[in-house]
């Protein structure tokens, strides 16, 4: 026999609405209650009828997740997370790989390519004003992350600006006279290395202390090889430098891995922090120091800010919500 709302509600312990609440991803629903239904969903093998659902209210239950790539450990995890907390709340996901090129996120913006979503969550990389502009406001849109462009449509991020000071004051704090940039410029108009060398910058001034210049190293991409690079033009310039503030955890790597080659020792020599705690810093050798965005709170956060559009559309938009981020000590930045 086929599970029923009132089953799931029985077993839970909580009314039929709170149930169909869960499973149609109302945002009134609390946390803790959400698990709590969820819960029982798994218990009990409870399976909506999304044709059903679909029929009902126009929807098709499928809501759309733009990013680069899923070759890149960030967004695999934000990938990841984005469809657990889509999946607690009754909705599939379809994701779509745009590798940052403009023409690709024009399309998945524009609608271009033919889809049945009912929402877009999109991390932009190179997309223009011109085409943000006109994206159609009755597609319902969150953004992903830091960008320039002017935006009425809600955005998910970390506060950037904020963790590289931790970043750097960490570095600082330890002892470490001439931290390095890495990452400090980028062909990206997503504003990720923008706000990450103002973070670095304004460490730096609340000690009162000066940047030079020939420490804020510019990286084409967010690569191991580009802070193995980054590292090489550090090392035969000749620049003195006894910390790295990497941009991303995989220029992080890189670096660390070059400057065990040419004999720089981590973190004796060299200390290095990193942004983002993918799973491979969590495993290197030294363990990478990092900054560590709540993956969790993000997905909810954006996942929860598309339902809620779905909800109501007349809601007002442009706001921003900030997701909690936390340094991590790990040995190729220890404490002083």
């Amino acid at each position: 026999m086929a599970v029923r709302l009132r089953d799931v509600a029985e077993h839970a312990g909580v009314s039929v609405k709170t149930v169909s609440n869960v499973v149609h991803g109302h945002p009134s629903v609390s946390r803790t209650m959400r698990a709590r239904v969820q819960s029982s969903i798994e218990a009990l093998g409870y399976l909506p009828n999304m044709s059903a659902r679909s029929l009902r209210t126009g929807r098709s239950g499928l809501i759309g997740l733009a990013i680069p790539g899923l070759a890149d450990p960030y967004f695999s995890r934000v990938a990841e997370a984005v469809i657990d907390a889509a999946a607690r709340r009754g909705i599939s996901v379809l994701v779509e790989q745009t590798t940052g090129d403009p023409t690709r996120e024009g399309d998945v913006l524009l609608g271009r390519r033919p889809t049945i979503v009912d929402g877009l969550i999109f991390s932009p990389i190179s997309i223009t004003q011109q085409a943000l502009d006109e994206a159609s406001p009755a597609v319902p849109l969150i953004l992903l992350g830091e960008h320039l462009m002017v935006s009425q449509r809600t955005r998910v991020a970390v506060d950037n600006v904020a963790a590289s000071v931790d970043a750097v004051t960490h570095l600082l704090s330890t002892g470490r006279s001439a931290v390095a940039a890495v990452g400090a410029k980028r062909g990206s108009t997503a504003a990720t290395a923008e706000v990450r060398l103002a973070g670095y910058r304004r460490a730096h001034g609340e000690r009162g202390l000066t940047v030079d210049p020939a420490l804020e190293v510019a990286t084409a991409h967010f690569s191991r090889a580009a802070g193995a690079e980054a590292v090489d033009r550090l090392l035969d310039a000749g620049t003195p430098f006894d910390a790295l503030f990497c941009f991303n955890d995989l220029l992080a790597l890189g670096a660390m891995r070059e400057l065990r080659r040419r004999g720089v020792r981590v973190p004796d020599d060299v200390a290095v922090v990193g942004f983002d705690d993918i799973e491979e810093g969590r495993h290197s050798d030294p363990g990478l120091t990092t900054i560590a965005p709540d993956m969790g709170v993000l997905a909810d956060r954006a996942v929860d800010s598309l339902v809620q559009r779905l909800d109501e559309p007349s809601l007002p938009e442009g706001y921003s919500v900030v997701v909690p981020h936390r340094l991590v000590v790990r040995e190729s930045a220890p404490a002083g």
